[in-house]
């Protein structure tokens, strides 16, 4: 068996044949629509059983695909499938799949430029049309890829940590670590904002207690006034308010933070403002909708994930920052890899500006699918992801069976069976979930909002339809009443 693709004729025909074997299974495992097999966690666990995954000898391509054939494909969630919608993980646009084969087969490293020349340059013009995209002076801005939203949140974080404290309270963190001031600084949050927030300010090692969790109105946006008197409370503590964090696209309700009226205080109060729009920064590319999340630009730095709205393969975000100079936070100069002359003569070593070190080529997704879609592909797919939200809420609030917990503004509906006593429909919908994922191969999700189980559609896939909604409507309520 061969190790890698090189120039060698016979390595070549290896990789053909075996990209060409696993692209045959692959197609084959789509068999019907159905999101997913339907197996239990014990029922999975018994198949995929193996007295060892690292036999005293190998057992060769031909045995281990049969394996995949048998025991891994057939059981892998479906997310391209119309019965698919419980997360903010959705499909994979094609485009994108085939940079993945590129990414993966070329494997860049983009801490450094000579580990990846044209990476590194497709990286850093992505960014530039992203900042330029989300409302940026592309000639101040910067920004990086991540591995997902909760590092773009933590790298946002830390920027505006390090800026508030070197401009504010006069005091160099990254030279001299937290001091007794840093135990005081407080950031602000919706209550229903990712929990990445309390995570980093834990690894930030300023505690749970500085991510204050700031109440919701009807509509689950953050409460302005509830705001205001926090940060009032905290100052009158000798707490020193930060940063504001506002979620554009809350996990389960899709809600939107009035990010305006947020940057008006901020301004007023010397903070920091971060958008963690990993869900809706995909509303941008609606020209019908971007609207709705007008003032993205007013924000320093914002969380953009890829493999939400956009619909691209995991892992795929970036965090986008207003003053490309507060990067220097991140900035430290190893011989080995960003040499400060390689700089001065125009290589450009991203490990500048990125938590992580090795780092993939995620870029090329992005590259790859804005190009082949365009302004009207995009917008397309963004509108019917949205417009089905709508008509979906539609239905539900005008039927007796259900409650519906707010409108929609992006593309998630929760709600709940609520025919009957709280309690007991609190089961009943537990049971729909479990019943439509064991017995019909459907997917959806489980939350809870006002103490009470609800279900959600969150309807990423473009090519969920009217009549789809119409017809697991009429499934949920059968299932409620078995």
């Amino acid at each position: 068996m061969n190790l890698f693709l090189t120039s060698n004729n016979a390595d070549i025909k290896q990789y053909k044949n075996i990209l060409g074997q696993i692209t045959e299974e692959i197609t084959k495992a789509f068999c019907d629509d159905k999101a997913y097999s339907g197996l239990t966690p014990q029922e999975l666990k018994e198949i995929i059983h193996e007295n060892t995954i690292l036999p005293e000898k190998g057992l060769g391509w031909e045995t281990v695909l049969q394996k995949l054939k048998e025991k891994i494909l057939p059981n892998l969630l479906r997310t391209p499938s119309t019965d698919y919608m419980a997360h903010l993980h959705g499909p994979s646009l094609i485009e994108t799949i085939a940079a993945e084969a590129i990414i993966s087969t070329f494997n860049q490293s983009m801490d450094s430029w000579d580990q990846s020349p044209v990476a590194t340059e497709i990286e850093v013009e992505t960014i530039h049309n992203l900042c330029t995209l989300y409302g940026y002076d592309s000639t101040k801005s910067d920004g990086v890829f991540t591995s997902g939203g909760s590092q773009s949140n933590q790298t946002a974080i830390i920027l505006a940590r390090d800026w508030f404290c070197n401009e504010k309270l006069h005091y160099d963190v990254k030279k001299y670590g937290l001091d007794e001031k840093c135990s005081k600084l407080r950031m602000y949050t919706s209550e229903i904002s990712h929990f990445s927030m309390e995570k980093s300010a834990h690894i930030l090692g300023l505690g749970y207690k500085s991510a204050v969790k700031v109440p919701v109105d009807k509509n689950k946006k953050m409460d302005l006034t509830a705001l205001r008197n926090l940060i009032a409370q905290d100052k009158k503590n000798g707490n020193i308010p930060f940063l504001i964090v506002a979620t554009v696209g809350t996990t389960d309700f899709g809600s939107i933070d009035p990010l305006k009226e947020l940057a008006q205080i901020t301004t007023a109060e010397g903070m920091w403002l971060h958008a963690d729009a990993a869900y809706g920064s995909g509303v941008i590319m609606s020209q019908k909708y971007k609207s709705r999340v007008a003032g993205l630009e007013l924000c320093d730095s914002i969380t953009v994930d890829f493999h939400k709205m956009f619909v691209m393969p995991i892992s795929c975000s970036a965090v986008l920052v207003k003053d490309g100079s507060t990067f220097d936070a991140l900035t430290i100069h190893a011989d080995y890899l960003n040499r400060e002359e390689d700089e001065e003569d125009g290589y450009t070593n991203l490990v500048d500006k990125s938590l992580q070190t090795t780092r993939r080529f995620d870029a090329l997704k992005v590259w790859t699918s804005f190009q082949m879609r365009g302004k009207d592909g995009w917008n397309q797919i963004i509108n019917t992801s949205m417009e089905n939200a709508a008509y979906l809420y539609e239905k539900l609030y005008n039927d007796n069976s259900f409650a519906v917990v707010c409108k929609p503004e992006i593309s998630s509906v929760v709600f709940r069976y609520s025919n009957g006593k709280a309690e007991l429909c609190d089961e009943i919908n537990k049971k729909i979930r479990r019943k439509l994922i064991h017995e019909h191969g459907i997917v959806i999700g489980q939350t809870v909002s006002d103490g009470r189980v609800c279900l959600k559609f969150t309807l990423l896939n473009p090519l969920i339809t009217h009549e789809k909604l119409d017809e697991l409507i009429v499934l949920i309520k059968k299932l409620a009443e078995q």
